[in-house]
């Protein structure tokens, strides 16, 4: 697996073919340390799915362009609208001319028609975009983790879901890919902040991600995972549906 270290701390590592995880130490109030990761799919139609906060533009573009000319990119993508999510989506499409925003039908109505300073390209559940040899389903989830609008990206080649919030790790540095347990230290960071919706419907949702038998989870915050994402799916709609924290 290819490693690149940047100044300050950012790696770039592929971890699945053609498809790199950027990650960013940061160090928050109170000695707490967290990462924040953006994927980039190298194909004919590069995807950068998450941007990263804005002021993280500078290194985050500086890392897109170990690995491409950042002006190629076609496509910026991000679960929902958060400022990690999209933060630095402007200054991105100010350095990407063909690029789009790419997000579902009800974050291109209520946020990212009006903040991008180009329309997106609104994704309709279950529509699939071709990057060329890779190809990016969307997958509406309301509500899981939380956000009116998130949805997902099933990468269908390599059965990589970019799972945004799903299984976030804290701590600001972790192995780019793991097969270790990612479940309990993310259901441990959740009990603890509390960040997930608690929508009826999470358990339905995350059979139909399981269903999709991903074999590479791309997880925002922490380590990417690699094994029966099947499995790991459903253990966590167990773990929500029945150790929710208490109110």
């Amino acid at each position: 697996m290819m490693t690149l270290s940047l100044p300050g701390g950012t790696t770039i590592d592929e971890i699945a073919d053609r498809i790199y995880r950027i990650a960013t130490p940061v160090e928050l109030p109170g000695g707490t340390g967290f990462s924040f990761n953006q994927y980039l799919i190298d194909d004919d139609a590069p995807l950068l799915f998450h941007t990263g906060l804005r002021a993280l533009f500078p290194v985050v573009a500086e890392a897109v362009g170990r690995i491409m000319p950042v002006d190629r990119l076609r496509y910026i993508g991000f679960s929902h609208f958060e400022a990690d999510e999209c933060g630095a989506l402007n200054e991105f499409l100010a350095v990407a001319p063909q690029a789009e925003p790419l997000c579902g039908q009800i974050a291109a109505m209520v946020s990212v028609g009006d903040f991008a300073n180009r329309p997106p390209r609104a994704l309709n559940d279950d529509e699939t975009v071709s990057l060329g040899q890779h190809s990016v389903r969307w997958l509406d989830t309301p509500h899981l983790p939380h956000a009116w609008e998130c949805g997902l990206l099933m990468e269908t080649r390599s059965a990589t879901l970019l799972c945004s919030d799903l299984f976030t790790q804290s701590g600001s540095h972790h192995p780019p890919l793991t097969e270790d347990d990612i479940l309990e230290p993310s259901e441990a960071f959740r009990h603890k902040m509390d960040y997930f919706s608690h929508t009826r419907n999470a358990r339905a949702m995350l059979e139909r991600l399981a269903e999709l038998q991903p074999a590479t989870l791309a997880c925002m915050h922490g380590s990417a995972w690699r094994g029966d994402g099947a499995v790991l799916l459903r253990a966590l709609a167990d773990s929500v549906e029945h150790g929710q924290p208490s109110a």
